[in-house]
């Protein structure tokens, strides 16, 4: 049974009366933050925690493991965070209990053995030490499993166990070390923000001002969020393991001279994760019928408690469990643990600083802890003491969600991510719960038409569309699907005729003020249009990394909109709102203005039917934009757009999209008009080289890296130009290329390895099948040296190697001819 550990922790100090940071929470999460703070420099840091440290989900955690995670940025974290176990154990002098036996990932069915190749694929370029063993090695590394159920497994050498509560005391310890305090039965009551920016944080034992706060309130993160009026979308879960008694086989094994521990190991179609406890096992399980826990709140005198067992609920997948390992079937159940853990929406962290709010950051939702705390701490020591963490951490930061992620939201989804903890989420594959979120007046019109409807920051958006409501629909797979040949009549109609997407899930942010077009001049890298232009324009941090690829449209001296990533808008507010001038005002309007795009060879026929504007060539340039009349609503018009085609941008206010629709409709019907959705843009746009904020474009590259260069006005002062000039200066040493595939079947579904001469050299961004052009396309990051016209590389996908050819421009419409028409 976990036992948690109980230490005196001020060493009789009292509490300060002012510091640099007060972390709130003493699990593995904000002690490794405070550990990270005082090491990087900042001593002046102080840990408040309710109870005893652990007092949470830490204590009784399972403690096993592991480097594999969705995004590699994270497994990147992982890793960092395993090897860190070592360092702190040493500092501290704290034992972790830290045993790396290795640990494999189990396939016991074709699909989980595609998937693993696919991360045996990331491991590649990650520089990761992973294997594929086959079934006999399987049972020859860990005897006890029966491996008739297996096709194949995944072999991790980093991967182990270690003791929960010894690694949060470690991190506590070595964070006093480095000059950090903790304290215990120290619970905040309050948390009030100064006109300064800095907080007062009430304790029973008084307050503390400090110039931040770091949410990680663990079981409690709702709650400190609830004190400055924040809705975190996180859940706690019930989460149920058992430990077995002593096992033979186990006992023999750890005699003196014996094998030694088990390896650890995750069986995805049993859903169960196992490792070697004592002389006996572990073994977890994620029920396929999650159980929210106390959905209205965590009670603050919720303690050292473990919850009511219930082996009903897991009674299925014990049966497969012992089945795929007979020995745990034979022994006795020692302890069945069930206890909280939070979960958040899509079972990624939330960290980082909260948009809206100055110098309040969250470190919330860390189900794994143990495998992610001390990446964790990592990012946000670099975060708020450098300004940008060292590496893109975009699939954990806090502004992927936004005031939609209500929190019924949340605790649907993260119910939902709970149970499919170990489920598969294939490429093409869009999650039933949670939606209708947020919709636009076109939503029952396109659905109606045969749009299958995907979700992008909580907004429904179309995808594709099929011949009607009961023929949109698609089986998950890696593999081309269904949707291809829709897809194909969409790209047609568009290279061919005229087409039109909804833009609504664009971002939009408005600028105003006397101050406004130099405050821009300055965030943003490029060129700042003239009213009734358009200029497209990189934004930099001060390390001169990539932070936006922007569509910036004057529309007065003192009026400015900027178009871009909607998954990005919170952050990009974030970072507009940092340090705006008194005389420039913001707003991210994204949901004030909807549309729809315009584009094909008929479009500008399309267009001058609908409005009494000149939208000819001479009259309406490529760039330009003006605030007008299309279908008899009031519009921004800009002419621009990202399928490579003549093309329009035309943006309303919500209450009049829908008939601007019906204009567009019938105005288009006897010039080919068809509705297309995000998988024919992005067909569209891979033949045309250009990226795409998220998978492109990341904080992990600079401009020159990127191929944004070319857009950046380097005669002016901007954010990030020392940086990005030394940069470009030093030449890059990876560069983003455009790739054709020779493969028949299966595309890309990114993050896959290219390699050259069977050595991975750099890895897939994004990519797809390109129907105007019949390829199968991809972008990528590639080594320097590979990255000139007509280099021949390999691209492996779900475990095979196909021959691949650097490209040295568009594939279509090199030069522009049909955009600038």
């Amino acid at each position: 049974m976990p036992e948690i550990q109980r230490e005196e922790t001020s060493n009789g100090k009292s509490l300060p009366s002012h510091v640099k940071v007060v972390v709130i929470g003493g699990g593995v999460v904000g002690c490794s933050i405070l550990f990270h703070l005082a090491k990087f420099g900042w001593k002046d840091v102080v840990l408040l925690e309710r109870d005893e440290l652990t007092s949470g989900s830490s204590w009784h955690a399972a403690g096993q493991i592991h480097t594999i995670s969705s995004d590699p940025n994270i497994s990147r974290l992982q890793s960092y965070t395993i090897d860190l176990y070592k360092e702190i154990e040493e500092l501290s002098g704290h034992s972790v209990g830290l045993h790396i036996t290795g640990g494999f990932y189990l396939a016991s069915n074709k699909t989980w053995y595609d998937y693993l190749k696919r991360e045996r694929s990331k491991a590649r370029y990650m520089g990761l030490n992973q294997e594929f063993i086959s079934p006999r090695e399987v049972a020859e590394r860990h005897p006890l499993i029966d491996p008739k159920h297996y096709h194949a497994a995944l072999w991790d050498d980093q991967d182990g166990d270690l003791d929960p509560s010894g690694a949060t005391y470690a991190f506590a310890k070595a964070a006093r070390v480095h000059g950090a305090q903790y304290f215990t039965h120290t619970p905040v009551t309050a948390t009030r923000q100064r006109a300064d920016g800095s907080w007062d944080v009430t304790t029973p034992k008084g307050v503390i001002n400090a110039e931040h706060i770091v949410n990680c309130g663990g079981l409690w993160a709702r709650e400190v969020g609830h004190m400055q009026g924040i809705n975190l979308p996180v859940q706690p879960m019930e989460h149920h393991y058992l430990i077995t008694e002593a096992i033979p086989e186990i006992v023999e094994r750890m005699k003196q001279g014996g094998s030694g521990r088990l390896p650890a190991g995750i069986d995805y179609e049993a859903n169960i994760y196992f490792r070697q406890e004592r002389q006996g096992m572990l073994l977890g399980t994620y029920e396929p019928k999650g159980t929210p826990w106390k959905v209205g709140g965590t009670p603050w005198d919720f303690g050292h408690e473990l919850l009511p067992p219930d082996l009903d609920r897991i009674a299925d997948r014990l049966e497969m469990s012992f089945e795929r390992i007979p020995t745990i079937g034979n022994a006795g159940i020692k302890d069945m643990i069930n206890g909280p853990f939070t979960f958040g929406p899509d079972g990624n962290p939330m960290i980082g600083p909260v948009p809206g709010m100055k110098n309040y950051w969250v470190a919330v939702g860390v189900m794994a802890g143990f495998c992610q705390g001390g990446g964790v701490g990592l990012t946000m020591a670099e975060w708020m003491i450098d300004g940008e963490p060292s590496i893109d951490v975009w699939a954990m930061d806090v502004a992927r969600f936004g005031d939609w992620a209500t929190p019924d939201w949340g605790t649907v989804k993260s119910t939902e991510n709970y149970e499919r903890r170990f489920v598969m989420t294939f490429p093409n594959e869009t999650l039933p719960k949670g939606r209708l979120q947020k919709t636009t007046a076109l939503y029952d019109r396109l659905v109606a038409k045969g749009a299958r409807m995907g979700q992008g920051f909580g907004l429904e958006n179309a995808l594709w569309f099929a011949d009607g409501p009961e023929d949109a629909h698609e089986d998950p797979t890696f593999e081309r699907n269904r949707s291809h040949d829709y897809v194909a009549r969409e790209v047609r109609a568009v290279r061919e005729a005229v087409g039109g997407i909804e833009i609504a899930n664009f971002a939009k942010h408005e600028f105003k003020g006397a101050g406004a077009r130099a405050y821009l001049d300055r965030v943003l890298a490029g060129y700042v249009p003239k009213p009734g232009r358009l200029t497209l324009t990189p934004m930099l941090t001060p390390k001169g990394k990539l932070y936006g690829d922007l569509t910036v449209a004057c529309l007065a001296e003192d009026h400015f909109m900027l178009f871009g990533s909607g998954a990005m808008q919170e952050a990009h507010r974030r970072w507009f709102e940092k340090d705006l001038p008194a005389d420039v005002t913001y707003a991210n309007v994204s949901d004030d203005w909807h549309g729809i795009a315009l584009s094909g060879p008929n479009s500008r026929e399309l267009l001058q039917r609908i409005t009494r504007d000149d939208v000819s060539a001479e009259a309406f340039r490529f760039r330009d934009l003006r605030q007008t009349c299309v279908g008899g609503v009031p519009v921004i018009l800009n002419r621009i757009s990202f399928s490579g085609e003549l093309g329009y941008e035309i943006y309303c206010r919500p209450q009049y999209l829908l008939r601007l629709a019906e204009a567009i409709e019938a105005a288009g019907a006897d010039l080919g008009y068809r509705w297309y959705g995000a998988r024919a843009l992005m067909s569209l746009r891979l033949e045309k080289g250009w990226g795409v904020w998220t998978l492109d474009f990341r904080p992990d590259f600079d401009a020159t890296e990127s191929g944004m260069e070319d857009f950046i006005n380097w005669k002016k002062d901007f954010v990030g130009k020392e940086s990005a000039y030394a940069a470009k200066v030093a030449g890059a040493a990876r560069k983003l290329v455009t790739m054709t595939i020779d493969v028949e079947g299966i595309d890309v579904s990114n993050d896959e390895a290219i390699l050259k001469d069977g050595v991975a050299v750099g890895y897939v961004s994004s990519g797809g099948y390109a129907h105007h052009v019949g390829k199968s396309m991809a972008m990528g990051y590639v080594a320097a040296e590979h990255a000139a016209p007509g280099t021949a590389l390999q691209v492996e996908i779900l475990g095979e190697f196909y021959d691949a050819e650097v490209l040295g421009g568009p594939i279509y419409d090199a030069n522009g001819a049909n955009m600038r028409a």
